[in-house]
């Protein structure tokens, strides 16, 4: 699929012609993106591409300077914050806990879209905190001190809180940062888990190109505040697309364990090669995108 075509329009959780901007700065102009229902969709691109403030435009962390994010067909700033947090749930970079809050409470506040003053704690959030716990694995941790477990603990700990809202579309950011390779495909694995029970819809934002292309159904790669290509992995992932994303040179081989495409980059020798070319042909700006 190329950068133009969008898929499904009629998609859950879409953007359309969105410029979104921090202060002076546009970070992403006139991009139309949709996110395919019941995908686990990845975003990836090197450093300050966009990647992020796409994710945070469209769970309406930040008001397009223009162009509209459409969720269930309607502009998503024209429902009220609760509501919307009963249809999306967003789990942002390194998120703090409140001192002292214990594994339990935590996961209890994603409950807080469904309280009102007619609707106090019930059953039903009583079951759905106790069903994001055990699905990520955390119901022996309840009366831990958030701030007491380990990075990867805490992860999980998040994503339960995030699960606890029980909404069909869940956008992560950047989940496994910080994390080692182990605690890494950890969270992957629970992520794969949950898109494979067949109710929600995942968007997240990865680094690392392998395990976005082992993991998702569908792929975003963006570079620049624009999107380069999207669709799923084996179809648009090769060298050229690595090339002009990440600006390195490789080789694109299927993954021994999955079949998915793994790239290899190439030696440090061919890379200093391809860098001094590059600077022959263009002294000024090679520097831009030169071979990792």
């Amino acid at each position: 699929m190329s950068a133009g075509d969008v898929p499904g329009d009629g998609a859950r959780l879409r953007a359309e012609g969105v410029t979104l901007a921090y202060e002076q700065r546009t970070v992403i102009r006139d991009l139309d993106v949709a996110v395919p229902d019941g995908s686990f969709t990845v975003v990836v691109g090197p450093n300050a591409c966009g990647k992020s403030t796409l994710l945070r435009g469209l769970a309406r962390m930040i008001k397009p300077a223009a162009g509209r994010v459409l969720l269930d067909d309607r502009v998503i700033s024209s429902y009220g914050p609760k509501e919307v947090a009963r249809r999306l749930a967003l789990l942002p970079q390194s998120p703090t806990a409140p001192d002292g809050i214990t594994v339990l409470d935590l996961v209890a506040r994603g409950r807080y879209p469904h309280q009102s003053l007619l609707r106090q704690w019930s059953v039903t959030d009583e079951e759905a905190v106790r069903d994001a716990m055990a699905a990520t694995g955390v119901t022996e941790l309840a009366e831990r001190d958030v701030g007491q477990l380990s990075g990867g603990q805490r992860q999980r700990v998040w994503i339960a809180m995030v699960l606890a809202q029980q909404t069909p579309l869940l956008l992560l950011d950047e989940p496994t940062t910080f994390l080692d390779i182990a605690f890494q495909l950890d969270v992957l694995d629970l992520c794969a888990d949950l898109h494979a029970g067949g109710e929600r819809t995942l968007v997240a934002v990865l680094h690392d190109l392998n395990q976005a292309c082992r993991y998702a159904t569908h792929l975003i790669a963006m570079r620049e505040g624009r999107i380069v290509a999207q669709g799923p992995p084996g179809e648009i992932v090769d060298a050229d697309l690595v090339r002009a994303v990440f600006g390195i040179t490789c080789a694109v081989v299927p993954d021994p364990q999955t079949g998915t495409p793994m790239i290899v980059p190439a030696g440090r020798e061919i890379r200093r090669q391809r860098r001094e070319a590059a600077r022959a042909e263009d002294p000024v700006g090679s520097g831009a995108l030169g071979d990792a």
